[in-house]
C-alpha cells in the first residue's frame, strides 16, 4: 500500500517514525516533512535523517511492510532480518500492510519470525 501521503496528511497530529537501515540494524527516526527525507543509503529508500528514536514504549502502533504476507499474519521480508531484530523491541499492536496481491498461501517462518497482530490490504483486514 502506498504510505506517503498517509504520513504527510497525519505527521502534523501524530508523532511518525520510519525505520532507516544504519548498517546491519533498522533503526526509527521522527518524520518531520518531505524535504528532511534523504536517499542516501543503499537501497535509495527516503528516510528521515535526525536522531534515532528508542523510546520504543511509547510507540502506539507499527505499521509494518512487508513482500509477503499470510492468513496466519507471518511477514515476508527482504531476508536480511532488519524487522526481526527490531519487531521484539515494539510493544505496541504489529499491523502489516500490503496489496492484496501480496498475500499468499503460507509464508516460510523460523523462530526468528514475529507474526503480526494483523494484516491489511486495499481491500482491508485479513481474517
Amino acid at each position: 500500500m502506498q504510505t506517503a501521503e498517509f504520513i504527510k496528511r497525519w505527521c502534523k497530529e501524530k508523532c511518525i517514525l520510519l525505520p532507516v537501515i544504519c548498517g546491519d540494524e533498522l533503526v526509527l527516526r521522527k518524520y518531520v516533512n518531505e524535504e528532511k527525507l534523504t536517499d542516501q543509503n543503499s537501497f535509495r529508500i527516503k528516510e528521515p535523517s535526525g536522531n534515532d528514536f528508542t523510546e520504543f514504549d511509547k510507540i502506539d502502533i507499527a505499521i509494518i511492510p512487508g513482500m509477503a504476507f499470510d492468513r496466519n499474519h507471518n511477514r515476508l521480508g527482504r531476508g536480511k532480518g532488519f524487522y526481526d531484530r527490531l519487531l521484539p523491541k515494539i510493544k505496541a499492536p504489529k499491523i502489516g500492510i500490503c496489496f492484496s496481491f501480496q498475500v499468499v498461501d503460507e509464508v516460510p517462518v523460523d523462530e526468528l519470525d514475529i507474526p503480526l497482530d494483523e494484516v491489511w490490504t486495499e481491500n482491508g483486514k485479513l481474517l
